[in-house]
């Protein structure tokens, strides 16, 4: 039985005794039915906007699982257009351009050393210089304090 039939079922009961509307425990009995099934409209409405949204979401999870495929493949088109292109010796320099583009952690200023140091957790940390004169840096992802000093670090 749903909360809707669950609702009804006491309003119709109370109908059928037939309850004296003008006793103080007849306006209490009427009144709490009457809310019973004001909150179930409510709940009605908020599991059908519930259940939209929810479809909602499945639509847009379909359509970026469709723009990343596209992407992917557009991706995957390029390199081999490119490989058509050019000779062998020619795309290894395409891509050893393309990686160093991604290796580094940058700070904003080309000059600044950065420092590297892992974590008993296995989680690997870059850091500068302002953060090693201040001799410990903490593992976002365990949350335990690293401590270090400048007494090990070649020049």
């Amino acid at each position: 039985m749903t909360i809707s039939e669950k609702s009804a079922y006491l309003k119709g009961l109370m109908d059928g005794l037939k309850l004296d509307t003008e006793t103080a425990e007849g306006k209490m009995i009427s009144a709490i039915v009457d809310l019973l099934g004001d909150v179930t409209k409510r709940l009605t409405d908020v599991e059908a906007t519930t259940i939209a949204i929810s479809d909602e979401l499945d639509e847009i999870e379909e359509d970026l699982d469709a723009i990343e495929d596209y992407i992917l493949d557009e991706d995957e088109d390029f390199e081999e257009d490119y490989e058509d292109d050019y000779d062998d010796d020619e795309w290894d320099d395409y891509e050893d351009e393309d990686e160093e583009y991604d290796e580094g952690f940058d700070f904003g200023d080309p000059e600044s050393t950065i420092y590297e140091v892992e974590c008993a957790c296995g989680n690997i940390i870059d850091f500068d210089e302002e953060t090693l004169e201040e001799g410990s840096i903490i593992c976002p992802n365990c949350g335990e304090t690293l401590e270090f000093t400048t007494d090990d670090i070649e020049e």
